[in-house]
């Protein structure tokens, strides 16, 4: 169950702090008081995107802290699995938000929104003010269904979508046959030129790096070595004036005194050192100069090559192992072409048999479907005549429709809620307060299959009133024997059943408007069931048919059993 919640800097709460408490939690207050704040950051810690409007005005973060006790094997399972720690029964998920950013934490370990909301799945399931409405939606009608026999159908509904998936791929691999004999021919004629002129230049790795390399080099030659030769000048023989002959000079000179000094001696030998790697530089240039030889044709014929290589890069890739990669996929490209009946009359095949493991799979589920529909309506059915239906009949009704991931079932909840009146489809029958009932009806049985263990309503009891509020109210207190549930209302009959019973209200506070929540004890309750059933007065009259109906509840709490 969630134990607790912290709000700070969301809207008008500045901060608040609630204990919640099993069993049925009533939340109510003032229009404008700021209930639906408190769902909205429940909300806002499960993942929901943030609207900057929520932000407390003149605050730059906010905080939400949701903790929840748990019984739950899977939650634990599910922490493990996300390799997050356990605390042993507790769940503590965190969403801190500071200007534009955001950051989640499960147990204290950093988390996605997506890992939020998979753990939150477990814990908790938040009715909000008009979801009902999805209830007229047929994809929505086929989830609730699929939920309902969520342990028979998922295995055969994730086989079903493999096999759509396969299905779907081997669909879309038959269209690129869709070709006329013409196009075929064209298409191969286009390929086999490609292939023919990428293998026509019988290119090797690494030859365009080498070709540019030896251009650059022929390309500025004169330059080159009219560099080298002002080079082999200066440090090789000839004219007396060169490096070279300066330094065998300097060394016979420093060679007669050398013997006279140890120092001397020393000094000798690094100049006979520096002779030495002069000699071996200038051999080796005297070599490069040798070889550095190019004809024009040599030349020209490099350039050829060059631009060749660098036309084919234009057209099929921006290196050699770029092009040979495009050529051998034109070449597989060319061969189902080549063999395009044989490739064709395979993939119809396999396709053939995709679909007949699509239809097999597909029909096993319409069958399950079909098995749960029938359960399915009988406890809606049942849970409706608790919600005063007096006289009602619930079908869910199938029609096939074309594959989906989901199989080929189209459903349709239906719905009498008189004697005499044909079932119908719910959208052309229920009004607003008729079709909140009807979703409180699944909500209850859905949370009964799944073991959740709260259930959050926002204003379930939007557009009902007298004796189907009082029914309301008794099934809410039935299904808090089983669920924690945290009810926002504005309907006395419903206050009244809490276990506990929470006020909102606004304030001004040092000319600053916050929003407060607050545990009421049974008195303090009573007052506000009496504001809720007298308005703007409250009379001695309207105080004692609070504290009746306090007393009424508090009885048919005690004695009603657990509905089935």
């Amino acid at each position: 169950m969630l134990s607790s919640l912290h709000v700070k800097n969301l809207a008008l709460i500045q901060e608040a702090e609630v204990e919640f408490s099993p069993g049925l939690n009533i939340l109510t207050g003032e229009t404008g008081a700021g209930k639906s704040i408190l769902i909205g950051s429940i909300n806002l810690a499960l993942g929901k995107k943030l609207s900057r409007d929520m932000l407390r005005e003149g605050e730059s973060s906010a905080l939400v802290e949701l903790v929840f006790e748990t019984e739950n094997p899977k939650v634990e399972e599910l922490l493990k699995e996300m390799e997050i720690e356990s605390m042993h029964g507790q769940v503590l998920i965190v969403r801190k938000i500071t200007g534009s950013r955001s950051i989640s934490k499960i147990n204290g370990e950093t988390c996605t929104a997506a890992q939020v909301r998979k753990i939150a799945s477990l814990l908790l399931d938040i009715h909000g003010q008009h979801e009902h409405q999805s209830l007229l939606y047929p994809d929505r009608q086929l989830e609730i269904l699929d939920a309902y026999g969520k342990e028979k159908i998922e295995p055969v509904r994730a086989r079903v979508e493999d096999a759509f998936r396969r299905w779907k791929k081997l669909r879309a691999q038959l269209k690129e046959f869709e070709l006329d004999e013409d196009a075929r021919m064209r298409e191969i004629s286009f390929l086999e030129f490609e292939i023919g002129e990428i293998t026509g230049a019988q290119l090797k790795e690494g030859e365009d790096e080498a070709l540019e390399q030896a251009y650059r080099r022929m390309a500025n030659g004169r330059k080159i070595l009219e560099a080298l030769s002002a080079v082999q000048a200066m440090t090789g023989e000839g004219g007396g004036q060169s490096a070279g002959e300066q330094v065998g000079r300097a060394v016979r000179e420093l060679g007669f005194v050398a013997g006279l000094d140890e120092s001397l001696r020393q000094m000798h030998e690094s100049l006979v050192t520096i002779d030495d790697l002069l000699s071996d530089f200038n051999r080796e240039l005297a070599g490069y100069m040798d070889e550095f030889s190019f004809s024009e044709e040599e030349f020209f014929e490099t350039e050829k090559r060059l631009d060749e290589i660098n036309r084919l890069k234009a057209k099929y890739g921006d290196s050699v192992a770029a092009i040979h990669r495009y050529r051998e996929e034109q070449q597989e490209k060319l061969e189902r072409m080549q063999h395009f009946e044989e490739q064709k009359e395979k993939l119809q095949k396999e396709e053939e048999q995709a679909r007949e493991i699509l239809e097999t799979c597909s029909l096993e589920l319409s069958t399950l479907r079909k098995k749960y529909a029938g359960r399915l309506s009988l406890c809606i059915a049942q849970g409706l005549c608790d919600l005063n239906f007096l006289h009602v009949e619930f079908e869910i009704c199938f029609e096939r429709t074309q594959y989906t991931e989901h199989g080929c079932d189209l459903v349709e909840f239906r719905i009498s809620a008189n004697p005499g009146e044909p079932l119908r489809p719910l959208a052309k029958v229920v009004s607003g307060g008729e079709l909140s009932r009807i979703m409180l009806a699944i909500k209850t049985i859905l949370a009964d299959r799944d073991e959740t263990e709260t259930l959050i309503f926002d204003e379930i009891d939007t557009g009902i009133s007298g004796r189907t509020a009082q029914m309301v109210s008794e099934k809410m207190a039935r299904i808090g024997r089983r669920h924690q549930i945290l009810c926002i209302t504005h309907l006395p009959q419903i206050a009244a059943m809490a276990d506990r019973h929470f006020e909102i209200t606004k304030q001004v506070e040092h000319q600053d408007t916050v929003t407060r929540i607050h545990a009421l004890d049974d008195e303090a309750s009573v007052l506000e069931l009496a504001r809720m059933l007298g308005g703007a007065k409250i009379t001695e009259s309207v105080t004692a048919n609070a504290r009746e109906m306090k007393e009424l509840a508090r009885a048919q709490k005690s004695s009603s059993s657990s509905a089935c």
